[in-house]
């Protein structure tokens, strides 16, 4: 990992509240998919979770076998005060590249623009090694370019077609039309399937 994103440095910017990306809450388009996910003993993985608003709508609407990664202690303590009854064999300490294990979606939030853009083909591959046949990578992307030096970094649409293809079924990938309103216009929803499966 590239020692500028170390867990240190994502640990003294959550310390630091340092976290412009949070928005304090679930977005409207991950709430909106969640809402018509039929499964709820499905395995769910959250990398890069941070706060993991996500994580605690999940569990609170009964989707129970949902797990949470971070490199940093501090947004995973956040979470385990936030909500006590989560199982804390789920709240998972660790790089997302080594992960394993096998799960039916992996939900994108502001994961994929905060790791290192030279990392960006492994993330996709590793999502691929974690998912089960007919899995999904379900989320937000930035479709847009920052001027400020990352991370957050973003990207195009095209440039993200070329990482995901080797490995991915398309089923959406589009701009979202219900983002929060800051992201309006720049990012894209994202399901993508598990090729093979």
């Amino acid at each position: 990992m590239n020692q500028e994103f170390s867990a240190e440095y994502w640990q003294n910017r959550y310390q630091n509240d340092q976290t412009g990306w949070d928005v304090g809450a679930i977005t409207t388009p991950l709430q909106e998919y969640f809402d018509q996910l039929p499964n709820r003993g499905q395995a769910i993985l959250i990398p890069g979770c941070g706060h993991a608003y996500e994580a605690e709508y999940l569990f609170l609407e009964g989707f129970r076998n949902t797990f949470v990664a971070d490199v940093a202690q501090a947004p995973l303590d956040r979470f385990a005060a936030r909500v006590p009854s989560f199982p804390k064999d789920q709240l998972l300490l660790q790089d997302f590249f080594r992960l394993q294990g096998t799960y039916d979606l992996i939900v994108e939030q502001t994961f994929f623009c905060a790791i290192d853009p030279s990392l960006r083909p492994a993330y996709a591959r590793k999502c691929a090694e974690l998912l089960a046949p007919g899995g999904k990578l379900v989320g937000l992307l930035f479709d847009t370019t920052f001027t400020h030096q990352g991370p957050p970094f973003g990207g195009s649409r095209e440039e993200y077609k070329t990482y995901f293809e080797p490995y991915f079924e398309f089923l959406h990938f589009e701009t979202a039309l219900n983002s929060i309103q800051p992201r309006q216009g720049r990012e894209l929803f994202i399901e993508l399937r598990k090729l093979g499966s």
